[in-house]
Formats: C-alpha cells, structure tokens, sequence
C-alpha cells in the first residue's frame, strides 16, 4: 500500500513522499526500506536516528529531529494495532464443512461457517454466520457460537456454552469444564454436579491452554471485551466484568466477581468469594486474600534481588515475631519510667 493511502485510512498527517510503497511492519531497530514502524515509548527515540523504516508512526512532540517519512498521530501504539490487521498473514478459511467433520443432525451450522477436519458438533449446538472453527474442535450440546468467531484447532466448548459475537479462542482452550466442586464427608470426597453453563460476552480474545469451568448452579460469567492471555485458570461461577484483561498463569479462585476495566498481571492468585471493585490493577504474582472495594493499584509479595540479600531478609522475617515482643516489653518499661519520673515530679 502507498503511504498516502495509508494515512488516509488512519486519519494521519502525512509528512514526507505519499507515493512511498509499505508492504510490511518491523521494530524500529529492524524495519527496512519498505515497511512501516511506529514509536510508542520514548525510551526508544534514540532509534529514529539509525532506523531504515520507509516511515514511522509517532506522536507530533518526536517529529523534530526525524527526517525520514512519517506519519503523525496521536497515539503511535494504537495506530499501530489498528493498521496490524491490513497486515496479518493469518489464513482465512474457506466457508464449508468438511468431510471428516461429524455434525449431529440436529445442529444448526450457518452456512457462511467454516468447519475444519475432524470438528465435532453436538445434537442442539449452533454455529453462528461466518464462524471458523479449526481443525479437531468440539461444540458440545446446545452449546452456541456468535457471528464472527474464531476458534483455532483443538478448542473444547462443553454443553451449554453460550459463546456472544467475534470471540476468538486459542488452541487447547477449554470452556465448561467441570467446576472443582466437592463435599467431604468423614475424609472423602464426594463430587457435586456442575449443572450450571458459561456465557461469554461479544468480542472477547481467550489465550491457548485456558480453563473457564462451568457454574455448579448459575453460569460462570465473562464479560465484553474481556482479554484472557494464556494458561489462565477461572473456577466456576467466577464473573468477570467488560474490558478487564488478564496476563498469563492467572487462577482465580470459584465465586469471585471481578469487575469491569481491571488489569491483572501475570501470576495473580485470587482466592474464592471475594470482590474485586471497578479499575483495579494487580501487578504481577499478588495474592489477593480479601474484597477490594477502591479503585487503585494493589501488590503483595517482595521485588526481586540477588540470592544473598534474599536469604538476609528472609532470615530477618522470621525474627519479626520475637523483635516486636521485645518492643512491646521495652515500650512498656519506658512508659513505667515515664510515668515514675512524673510522679516524682509531682511530689
């Protein structure tokens, strides 16, 4: 594409040759003649100087000094995500069922869907208009997938799924499993059904190897917009509200409700029945034990050093106990000889 057509569909300033041709996108540091970078953090400014990109995205405030094509916009990174996709290389499938598909009579399957090899569909289930699902996928009974979705190969929807419009799912996901529900009686443990569902709300992204298990009586909830990286583990009956992302190896615990626009970093473990209030970030490896009820930022656990220092401060911790102890009994003595010297004093 010229770059003149490209500023045109992002609403940009062009400054430099429109007539410029971009066929791909690269990093500053690795961007060649013919493809387009973009620079979202300033910490990499320094890069403009050597980049052989034929342009780059960037805010109007790092145009001086850059003598190359641009085009300016007012935030580089979205720009860049917008103009991502004219690039994917991504194959699209071709509408159809294929021949090793196995489709119970009485799915309903649109038929601008795509049905790759080996897909199983079960009695009830509906696959919506334009649906791809890849190769190896399972639809349970009277599970549903909205318009636009986009499940890769080996994706598992249990019964009674209902998955909302353009939701796209990784490999190896699974949605409605079995929720870890036990009563113990005299140190067995005996199962619960699961006879809840999951409802997925509209233009949600799952990552590869993640588990949403179904509710043991209501539905497991995830709401529009959620953002789900990979390995994340959501127990049953756990909501979570529109436009909250979460990084990898996330587990959240069965019955919590998380609320909308929440960003939770890799590593977070939430414990069950708690609640977690709107615009809330959790950084990385926090294990949260209790409600939050503020917006704000939140951390548990202690940052990273070296091996030694580690082992000292360890080590200290466990002498926190005794040392408060002996504060208590030296604050106790001090108000005696406090009060003492008063009394004296007085007299």
């Amino acid at each position: 594409m010229k770059l003149a057509e490209l500023a045109q569909w992002l609403d940009a300033r062009l400054r430099g040759d429109g007539q410029a041709e971009i066929s791909g996108l690269a990093s500053l540091q690795d961007a060649g003649p013919a493809q387009l970078s973009f620079l979202a953090n300033s910490q990499y400014r320094k890069q403009l100087a050597t980049t052989a990109a034929g342009a780059v995205l960037l805010r109007e405030d790092d145009l001086d000094g850059f003598a190359g094509n641009a085009l300016v916009v007012a935030d580089p990174y979205l720009a860049y995500a917008r103009i991502s996709h004219r690039f994917d290389r991504k194959p699209q499938a071709d509408a159809g069922i294929h021949p090793t598909a196995v489709v119970h009579a009485r799915a309903r399957v649109d038929e601008s869907a795509s049905i790759g090899p080996h897909v199983v569909i079960e009695a009830d289930a509906v696959v919506g208009p334009r649906v791809t699902l890849g190769a190896g996928c399972f639809v349970g009974a009277r599970s549903c997938i909205g318009a636009g979705g986009w499940l890769a190969p080996r994706v598992t929807v249990y019964h009674d799924v209902s998955i909302g419009e353009r939701v796209v799912i990784q490999s190896g996901a699974v949605i409605g499993g079995e929720g870890f529900g036990f009563a113990n009686q005299q140190g067995e443990w005996h199962k619960i059904a699961q006879i809840g569902g999951v409802r997925i709300g509209n233009d949600v992204e799952i990552g590869a190897n993640t588990c949403i298990d179904r509710g043991a009586l209501s539905d497991t909830l995830i709401g529009n917009g959620v953002k789900l990286d990979n390995q994340i583990q959501i127990a049953h009956n756990v909501q979570v509200g529109d436009h909250t992302a979460m990084a990898a190896c996330v587990g959240i615990s069965g019955s919590t409700r998380i609320g909308r626009h929440c960003m939770i970093a890799g590593g977070v473990g939430m414990v069950g029945h708690i609640d977690i209030c709107d615009n809330v970030f959790v950084s990385g490896m926090t294990m949260v034990t209790r409600s939050i009820t503020e917006p704000g930022a939140y951390s548990s656990g202690t940052a990273m050093q070296t091996a030694g220092d580690w082992k000292k401060s360890a080590a200290r911790l466990r002498q926190i106990d005794s040392l408060f102890k002996r504060v208590q009994q030296l604050e106790k003595q001090l108000q005696g000889v406090t009060s003492g010297s008063a009394d004296s004093s007085e007299t």
